[in-house]
């Protein structure tokens, strides 16, 4: 399980759908998760899906697609055809925190995974159930322990060093936490169970300074 996390686009549509791209095409996330619920990751998906059917991509439209397409179509425009709905069919991984006052929880390696917006929001309950808290509204980058359990921000879209978070479930246990940049690159990391902290690695937390 690997799940991609993007912070708040604060309304940079071009640079959140080159983040959720880069996290689909090149880390291979099999989820998305939007720290918000601005509409922003709708809009790139609806975006992305009219350009790979050239129609209206609406799942209940499927088969009218393909019998206008096919129907006196070549092997390879038929081809084409099935790759655009394949590709299509993968934005279904996008997906937004359903309300700023709402959580969206997540099971990694076993382990509860909250994801918000604000992390004010959180209460007792969801503090002492969950081992990952993540949320979105911070102005950077932010990977903090808390005993055993993680805070994590990617911070917004397009901000220095981040942008963009990866939970992976690690082969020999634990969930790897990485922050990364707009490039991809990995600016933090950090291990939850499966064994000790990455050695050597700096964690940018909260006040802004670094651990590690």
């Amino acid at each position: 399980m690997r799940l991609g996390i993007l912070g708040p686009a604060n309304r940079d549509l071009p640079a959140l759908a080159r983040a959720a791209q880069l996290l689909l095409d090149e880390v291979q996330v099999d989820k998305i998760i939007y720290l918000s619920d601005d509409g922003a990751l709708d809009l790139v998906a609806k975006a992305w899906a009219y350009q790979l059917v050239d129609a209206n991509p609406s799942e209940d439209l499927l088969f009218s697609r393909a019998a206008v397409r096919c129907a006196r179509a070549t092997p390879e425009a038929i081809d084409a055809y099935v790759a655009a709905e394949r590709a299509r069919s993968r934005l279904r991984a996008l997906t937004s925190i359903p309300s700023r006052q709402l959580r969206s929880i997540e099971l990694v390696d076993g382990r509860v995974a909250v994801f918000v917006y604000d992390k004010a929001i959180l209460d007792q309950d969801d503090i002492a159930a969950a081992s990952l808290l993540v949320f979105g509204r911070s102005q950077e980058p932010t990977m903090k322990r808390i005993g055993s359990r993680m805070f994590v921000s990617p911070g917004p879209i397009g901000t220095p060093g981040g942008g963009m978070a990866v939970l992976e479930e690690a082969e020999s246990g634990g969930v790897r936490v990485e922050i990364r940049n707009a490039s991809g690159a990995v600016t933090a990391e950090d291990m939850l169970g499966g064994g000790p902290s990455l050695p050597g690695i700096k964690m940018r937390v909260q006040d802004g300074k670094s651990s590690g």
